[in-house]
């Protein structure tokens, strides 16, 4: 049986592979913390056995079956994606009609949760492949200043990599950087072990040209220690700098993945993208993010 769906896009047909798709989340290994990528010296992601009663939730332990009880910070543990309520106040209120029903508002002007957001099944995605480059030899900026050794992910590198996409199939970006090897499946980030991040002018780059959803296999779009100023994040969701609160101009449906990776089996081009998330009221949550191979298709075969 052949899985296959066709999609128009601004006038462009696509069929969709189903069965040929990939995942970009790495795998977290409880209780293994050499396992496991980290970022900014958070607790490893660890599992044990729930206990209640004369109940123990691991069958190696007499118990009936395994149940595990789950301790993981999804910002520092593994691949993620995060909403516009990383950076900003969180006004979520529920209200208990009666013992068996419950109804979660979102309060005006407040931010979306993940399990708020609107996020389409399949998104037009582009995957890029980009070799940072030395922040102090570029002619771009941060907020704090660069130091000597950082490196960045600048608007030129972005605009030559997304020069032959058009605004549409950028609805979402995956970027690949290069060396890609399989280690940061296991990175440890650190002071020490600064990785790359975006300039401003990346940023605003990414929002001219219409990008929702961006996925990444850095630990953060912004650098490591930033004195908190989180500049990228702000750029991205169009957040006042300094400021927790929304805003008329706020892109408040826009998400960020971060600790995803990209194979090298899976080539620079365009797919389509599904983000899997559970529906958490907050601000981040474990994510799978999975690319479809698509090919375009003539009107001949549409009508099929």
């Amino acid at each position: 049986m052949s899985l296959k769906i066709n999609i128009e896009l601004k006038g462009t047909h696509y069929q969709i592979n189903l069965e040929k798709s990939w995942s970009l989340a790495i795998a977290v290994n409880f209780n293994q913390a050499n396992q496991q990528p980290n970022h900014f010296s958070a607790s490893a992601a660890s599992a044990t056995p729930m206990q209640a009663e004369n109940f123990i939730g691991d069958t190696r332990q007499g118990g009936s079956c395994n149940v595990n009880e789950l301790t993981i910070n999804p910002h520092c543990n593994g691949t993620h994606t995060e909403s516009i309520a990383h950076i900003c106040h969180s006004a979520i209120k529920t209200d208990i009609v009666s013992d068996t029903e419950i109804i979660t508002k979102q309060t005006e002007n407040y931010p979306l949760t993940l399990a708020q957001l609107n996020i389409p099944v399949l998104i037009p995605c582009a995957i890029i492949s980009i070799t940072p480059e030395l922040a102090l030899k570029s002619d771009e900026h941060y907020t704090p200043d660069f130091y000597p050794h950082d490196a960045i992910i600048s608007r030129t590198l972005l605009k030559k990599a997304c020069s032959h996409y058009t605004n549409e199939q950028l609805q979402a970006l995956v970027i690949r950087t290069l060396p890609n090897v399989k280690s940061k499946c296991q990175q440890a980030y650190s002071r020490e072990n600064q990785p790359a991040f975006f300039s401003r002018e990346a940023i605003l780059y990414l929002n001219e040209r219409g990008v929702e959803h961006l996925v990444v296999d850095l630990p953060s779009i912004d650098r490591l220690h930033d004195e908190g100023v989180m500049t990228c994040h702000h750029l991205f969701w169009q957040i006042e700098e300094g400021c927790h609160q929304i805003n008329n101009a706020s892109l408040t449906n826009k998400t960020i993945t971060e600790m995803a990776f990209i194979d090298n089996k899976i080539v620079d081009g365009f797919y389509f993208i599904n983000i899997q998330t559970p529906a958490f009221h907050n601000d981040a949550a474990p994510s799978r993010p999975v690319i479809f191979t698509t090919n375009k298709i003539g009107a001949k075969q549409v009508s099929k």
